[in-house]
């Protein structure tokens, strides 16, 4: 055989044996992810209910996310409408598809929030939504307190653990996004 059929022949198993690890790796099994605990607040807490809106808390999550972050090649955005979307980008095989989320808030008993998955796009690719969010959490070095559960389709927001200065904490009351209205909690520990 002539060196250029061995080099085709070379390069095919290559490309091939990518496709295969690829395809491998976004269908592995889903393990379900546990919620972490909420962080205990202190006894000696004072309490203030604080009134937002969409755009407020849009550029609150938004800010918090930069910062956590900060050097990340991929952009993740969060938008509130009647739902929140998330927006971001995946890169395969050097072309970058368009990811957007589409979630239902939902107000946990202990003020945290479960973003429940609705609707996904990338592209014009019809991929799972549980191995989206699978290759989010493996690709997108997210916050801490931004924990992906694809088995359960959701995206935990552990508001207890932002990073507020002074120890105090914050908590959803009310999410509400058709009508606008939000409605957080801050508790201030006393000194």
């Amino acid at each position: 055989m002539n060196k250029w059929k061995i080099a085709f022949f070379l390069l095919a198993a290559l490309i091939v044996t990518g496709v295969l690890v690829f395809v491998f790796w976004i269908s592995r099994p889903v393990d379900g992810t546990p919620l972490p605990e909420a962080a205990p607040a202190g006894s000696e807490v004072d309490r203030l209910t604080v009134t937002a809106t969409r755009d407020d808390l849009e550029g609150i999550a938004n800010t918090y996310i930069r910062q956590a972050i900060n050097n990340d090649r991929i952009p993740v955005t969060l938008e509130f409408e009647d739902d929140v979307l998330l927006v971001s980008e995946l890169t395969v095989f050097a072309v970058q598809l368009p990811v957007m989320m589409h979630f239902e808030p939902v107000v946990l008993e202990d003020g945290n929030l479960s973003l429940k998955q609705k609707s996904v796009e990338v592209g014009n690719l019809t991929i799972p939504p549980s191995t989206i969010l699978k290759l989010l959490g493996d690709t997108v070095g997210l916050p801490a307190w931004m924990v992906v559960r694809p088995k359960e389709e959701e995206l935990f927001i552990d508001l207890s653990r932002l990073p507020v200065s002074g120890g105090i904490q914050v908590r959803a009351k009310e999410i509400n996004l058709p009508q606008d209205e939000i409605e957080l909690e801050i508790l201030i520990p006393r000194k």
